[in-house]
């Protein structure tokens, strides 16, 4: 949710009528950003994982098998083509809604996240354009293509069963329709990512600039003082993988804050697991949520999991990133990118002790190339059309392909 905001903002502001379909329990996140919302499905569907956000005692039920490895052999990366179908499953509920809303409302575009075909199909039904808007790197279509490439090398004895097929045969008869490729991967795809990240795959790109949102809250009174000390961001995101960095390494959150204390760094931490009343040592500030575009211009470094939302804030305020990935999508390649262009480090959950965290994190506190770099990275994003430069851009694409 927090990815699109920006590009909604700016078709309301250029006159167009926006409307957000999502989970009923996540209204709050489009009528608090100012935007009109729907609610689709019952309070049932992806219970399991709307439930993981607020409760860490779930997390353990979302894995990290959603995490591509490029290099992985032809039989792994059809084992999780699968377990994808798998996923675009769970979406199935929705379908209904979304079509009484596109037959109700009449919208000329339908913009959808990638694992939510069920839109797609509502669009075909009422001829509207569409198009996926990603959140991150486009592995339903890399994988999608190597799928196709597979198949296609099959021999005519041995033909196999499109899995994608199968999922989406269910929901396109009762409306009489039949599946076309881009039922799956959209009309085109908005990609805020940066253009060295995308996945080599065959959709229609429209590019981006990721401009980070993520919700409003008061500002404290003392982030308007400059801090005494260098000052390190700490997030592990609103939800999701990242809360899990402390279980998975064995070290804990309070071995974590103690040394970026011990660095003369002061440290703020959100989304953290807590520490016990009255250990909260000297230079820790411990907030449940704050805004990162409220805290990282005043910061000299960030931590994060290699969240998309994490990184596309610090790139935007030219903080040098630590990214210490917790794999569920995209977070390793992330962590890639991040040290391949100078400006951060990358600490794997493998290697990840206290020593080898102080030492990575002393360098982004020392060195100044790291600044340079984050410098850098921040030039190039913003060379890509801003969500405003993008409007038009829709326009045109929409006349072009709704009926």
């Amino acid at each position: 949710m927090h990815s699109v905001v920006p590009l909604a903002w700016a078709l309301q502001n250029a006159g167009h009528q926006v409307r957000v379909a999502l989970h009923r329990d996540a209204l709050d996140l489009a009528t608090g950003a100012g935007l009109n919302a729907v609610p689709i499905g019952t309070r049932e569907h992806l219970s399991e994982i709307v439930a993981a956000n607020p409760d860490p005692a779930r997390l353990p039920r979302l894995t990290g098998s959603m995490a591509l490895d490029p290099a992985a052999g032809p039989a792994r990366l059809q084992a999780q083509w699968l377990h994808y179908t798998a996923m675009l499953a769970q979406y199935r509920p929705v379908l209904d809604d979304l079509v009484g809303l596109t037959r109700r409302w009449r919208p000329d575009l339908v913009l959808w996240d990638p694992l939510c075909v069920p839109a797609a199909v509502a669009a075909e039904v009422t001829g509207a354009a569409h198009a996926r808007f990603l959140w991150g790197q486009d592995n339903i279509a890399w994988l999608r293509g190597k799928q196709l490439e597979t198949a296609g090398e099959a021999s005519a004895t041995r033909p196999r069963r499109d899995p994608v097929r199968s999922l989406m045969a269910p929901m396109l008869a009762p409306y009489g329709l039949d599946f076309r490729e881009e039922l799956l991967l959209g009309q085109w795809t908005v990609d805020p990512s940066p253009e060295a990240m995308r996945l080599p795959a065959a959709p229609h790109y429209v590019p981006m600039r990721w401009v980070p949102y993520n919700g409003g809250a008061p500002a404290p009174a003392w982030l308007d003082e400059p801090p005494g000390r260098p000052r390190v961001a700490l997030t592990l995101g609103a939800g999701g993988r990242g809360r899990q960095l402390f279980e998975e390494t064995g070290v804990t959150f309070a071995e974590v804050v103690s040394a970026i204390t011990a660095l003369g760094a002061e440290v703020v931490a959100t989304g953290h697991p807590g520490l016990p009343a009255g250990e909260v040592p000297d230079g820790v500030r411990l907030v449940d949520y704050l805004p990162l575009n409220q805290l990282l211009p005043s910061c000299s470094a960030v931590i994060h999991h290699g969240g998309a939302g994490s990184f596309a804030a610090a790139v935007a305020h030219q903080v040098p990133q630590l990214v210490t990935p917790v794999p569920f999508w995209s977070e390793s390649e992330t962590a890639r990118y991040v040290e391949e262009q100078g400006a951060g480090l990358a600490l794997e959950v493998g290697e990840f002790s206290r020593d080898t965290f102080a030492s990575r994190l002393r360098r982004l506190l020392t060195e100044d190339s790291f600044r340079d770099g984050a410098r850098l990275l921040a030039k190039e994003a913003a060379g890509a059309p801003g969500p405003a430069d993008l409007v038009p851009v829709l326009e045109e694409l929409t006349l072009r392909h709704r009926r």
